[in-house]
Formats: C-alpha cells, structure tokens, sequence
C-alpha cells in the first residue's frame, strides 16, 4: 500500500465570481450571530450551519470568505468543515435520509429500511441521487431506541419505521418535488 499525497501547496480554490457570503447574510451574523460570543471563532459553526443550510455543503470559496470575516486562519475554517459529520463539502440533496444503524435499530429492522431506500433511489450510505433530490445517510444513535427502527427525513424523526412507511415518505417527496417543477 502505498501513500497518495495530494498538491495542496499548489492547489487552486474553485471560485465564482459572486461571494457565497452574501451581504445580507454577513449583516445577519455581525448583528445576532458575533454578539453571542466572546470571541469571533466561537461564531464558526453557527455561521457554517447558515451556509451549510443555504447551499447545502460548505463551499471551499465560502470557507475562505468565512475565515476573512471571522479574521481568522481559512485553516480553522477547513480544520472544522472536515471534522464534523455536520457539514460536507460536496452539495447534499434536498431531502436528507438518515436511516439508524445502532443496535437497538439494528434488531429492530432497520436494514430493511436502509435496503429499501437504496433500491428506491438507486444510491449507497453517503451518496446522492443524480438529480440533487435525495442524499441517503447511516447515523449514529438518534435517541429513540423504543421506537426503533427509526429515521430521519430533513430533520424530522421517523419511528417504528416500516418498509411500507419509508416508500410512502419517498413517495411524498417526490409528490413534492414533481408539484413545484410543474409550477415553474
């Protein structure tokens, strides 16, 4: 085995010509996000949330921009992006699957669920559909083990989830979506 180094001295940041930190949201954070702390870098990860929620990842060009506004290293910025399980850097979909896979959910079924998501989307644990619709997750204990098997659809818990249940969620996601690209 051997080791792959990247050139990350030599790397180029992709960039648009518009920043992601737009002036609104830069407002928004000097007025109710920086006065919460007592320094700026304890701002960090409210202000990578906003952006995670606004564009669905944390763009490298957003993180440097970040970083400027904070005054602090792009470094910190990329050091926390990275480490937590929160943030991504490539774009998730809009509707996020996060399927339990701890033990009580484990017994309770949940590989069912996780096998028919996958079937139904055609995309593996961390992966997203083509079209930016769905992006499927494994997750670490959500907190209801009684009501196992148990998921996440953006942010809203799912319990005593069954096979029939997860197709009918999808189904209503894709009701969803269809609904608001016929009306545009």
């Amino acid at each position: 085995m051997s080791w792959k180094t990247k050139p990350s001295g030599t790397m180029k940041v992709p960039t648009r010509s518009e920043p992601y930190c737009t002036a609104q949201m830069i407002a928004r954070w000097q007025s109710t996000t920086l006065p919460k702390y007592a320094t700026t870098h304890g701002a960090l990860m409210p202000i990578l949330h906003d952006v995670q929620h606004t564009y669905r990842h944390v763009p490298y060009q957003a993180m440097i921009e970040i970083a400027n506004f904070l005054k602090i290293a792009p470094s910190d910025v990329l050091d926390t992006v990275s480490f937590y399980e929160e943030y991504t850097l490539e774009p998730m979909g809009k509707c996020i699957i996060g399927v339990c896979h701890t033990f009580a959910c484990e017994v309770c079924g949940h590989q069912a669920i996780l096998d028919r998501v996958r079937q139904r989307l055609g995309i593996e644990p961390h992966e997203t559909t083509e079209d930016g619709a769905f992006t499927l997750l494994t997750m670490e204990c959500l907190g209801s083990c009684d009501t196992a098997p148990v998921a996440l659809f953006n942010d809203v818990l799912h319990e005593k989830l069954t096979v029939a249940k997860v197709d009918q969620l999808i189904d209503e996601v894709l009701a969803q979506k269809s609904q608001s690209t016929s009306h545009t």
